[in-house]
């Protein structure tokens, strides 16, 4: 029987820079604390006898290699920049076997073949990675007999994903959530949101003050914050910025719901 618990390993937790971020004398990138390391946002999700990867930066085998359990059944893009798709590459170590299950957009597969044209090739050159390819719409599919709901949000102008599995609903990068979406939303258990900075605004990213709106209109059980910069500050100075049912999520943490 499969257990109906569900797992978060956070891998990273940081913005495109990574935090410390190269060449910057901030207090919080020169703190030694491991909360304040953060590497580009990933997680891997196990529910249900299901390991779903959330994104595959540039930090991927990083990550992989501390991570408590390297096993991944598929992949569940958000959106084509950098920092989410960049490590694709080093999933060649799941292709052993067979194609290794990616979903995503239509606009995001079809922008993977030009960046990793490799991947795709009918010819492929031995042992590069492969995938098996599933669009993905609007309608909530199934990965590994598990359910998993598009959340759509706006990263400035671009369309993307987040992802609602079981307790869970994950979000990252969004700048805009539509009202229905956030009703859409309401109560969930567990709430992964994106939050840039402490302060001010951005372009195309939610700092505090929007993301608190936002777990406002959502009440969920318990909120996690994830692809923060170094302007979020401290990770031991965050609680007075923070509601009780919110916390800063850090590379390495784990969270069961």
């Amino acid at each position: 029987m499969k257990l109906t618990t569900l797992e978060i390993e956070f891998l990273g937790t940081g913005t495109s820079t990574g935090v410390p971020m190269l060449r910057c004398q901030c207090p919080v990138c020169l703190s030694a604390d491991p909360r304040d390391k953060r590497l580009r946002t990933s997680a891997i999700v196990r529910y249900q006898g299901a390991r779903l990867l959330i994104d595959c930066g540039p930090d991927f085998r990083t990550q992989m290699l501390r991570a408590s359990d390297d096993n991944l059944d598929a992949v569940l893009l958000t959106h084509i920049h950098f920092d989410h798709v960049a490590g694709l590459d080093d999933l060649r170590a799941y292709c052993f076997e067979r194609p290794f299950p990616i979903y995503a957009r239509k606009d995001v597969l079809d922008d993977l073949h030009q960046r990793i044209p490799y991947c795709f090739s009918s010819n492929p050159y031995p042992g590069v990675a492969q995938f098996e390819e599933h669009e993905i719409g609007d309608e909530p599919f199934l990965v590994e007999g598990v359910k998993v709901e598009p959340i759509p949000v706006m990263h400035y102008k671009l369309p993307i994903v987040g992802y609602r599995i079981g307790p869970l609903a994950y979000i990252t990068d969004a700048k805009t959530i539509d009202d229905s979406v956030l009703d859409r939303l309401s109560g969930v258990p567990l709430l992964v949101i994106n939050s840039l900075r402490a302060t001010g605004e951005h372009l195309s990213h939610m700092c505090l003050d929007e993301t608190l709106h936002a777990i406002e209109r959502i009440k969920p059980g318990k909120a996690y914050l994830i692809h923060m910069s170094d302007r979020m500050g401290l990770h031991v100075d965050s609680p007075r910025l923070l509601p009780p049912n919110v916390e800063l999520a850090y590379d390495g943490l784990i969270v069961k719901v």
